[in-house]
């Protein structure tokens, strides 16, 4: 393939990153903006991707990201989840309840595998299940990886709407909470998505994709005290995970 063509396919892919990153809807000229290409050359991707399917033209002349976006990007949240089974596995082996892994998609939260404790009272998160992230252990990891004009751009575009009693729906408030995450490396969802449910969850650094990985149970067995145990594990597995997304 000539430099041309590899540059080519370069800039096609950051101007769906920059769609992505829009909010999935953006103008000729503010990916001009975005992205410092000239309008011609935009123009000319943009046109060859909307007739791949993976750019869509609004009937307001603006553009958002395709539907044949949609089959990759569940295929490749699969291909992770399978991937990451056995490490969860080991975690549950470990701590005796149930292990997640979930990623950021666009503004909500995708779990992509699990992997049930084997006792009878359990947390069953069905894999696929969306969220949005302010309300989730995972998600509040993954945000507190994220710049925080990122993070204020997403939560003016979701809101905060409560899943809880206990569900953060102040920005300012997460922002705060965000900042300690980052600090001490691990979030926790005290009741915030599910009344009685506790999760400890750990952001998964620099692999393929904004990742977190978290342990979930009741809070009668996940004590304060049990997580203090369990934390270690999590952040374990987590630098597994990142190591061998690493290497592959």
């Amino acid at each position: 393939m000539s430099t041309g063509g590899v540059q080519s396919l370069q800039r096609a892919f950051d101007l769906l990153e920059r769609l992505a990153d829009a909010g999935g809807e953006a103008s000729l000229s503010e990916l001009a903006t975005t992205s410092g290409l000239p309008l011609p050359t935009i123009h000319r991707l943009i046109r060859t991707l909307v007739t791949l399917g993976y750019v869509r033209q609004n009937s307001n002349r603006r553009y958002t990201l395709g539907s044949r976006l949609i089959r990759l990007g569940e295929t490749a949240s699969r291909q992770y989840g399978t991937w990451a089974r056995p490490f969860l596995s080991q975690l549950v082996d470990s701590v005796e309840e149930t292990a997640n892994l979930a990623v950021l998609d666009g503004d909500e939260v995708v779990y992509v595998a699990q992997v049930p404790s084997k006792h009878s009272m359990r947390m069953f998160t069905e894999v696929g299940r969306r969220l949005l992230p302010h309300g989730t252990g995972v998600g509040k990891a993954m945000l507190s990886q994220l710049p925080r004009a990122e993070v204020r751009s997403l939560l003016d575009r979701t809101g905060l709407p409560a899943y809880t009693p206990n569900t953060i729906t102040d920005a300012a408030g997460l922002l705060d909470e965000l900042d300690e995450i980052q600090e001490r490396g691990y979030a926790l969802d005290e009741s915030e998505q599910e009344l009685g449910v506790r999760c400890i969850a750990v952001p998964v650094i620099g692999g393929p994709t904004l990742a977190a990985v978290s342990v979930s149970g009741p809070e009668g067995r996940l004590t304060k005290e049990a997580v203090s145990r369990i934390l270690p594990e999590v952040l374990a597995v987590a630098k597994r995970l990142a190591d061998q997304a690493a290497t592959a």
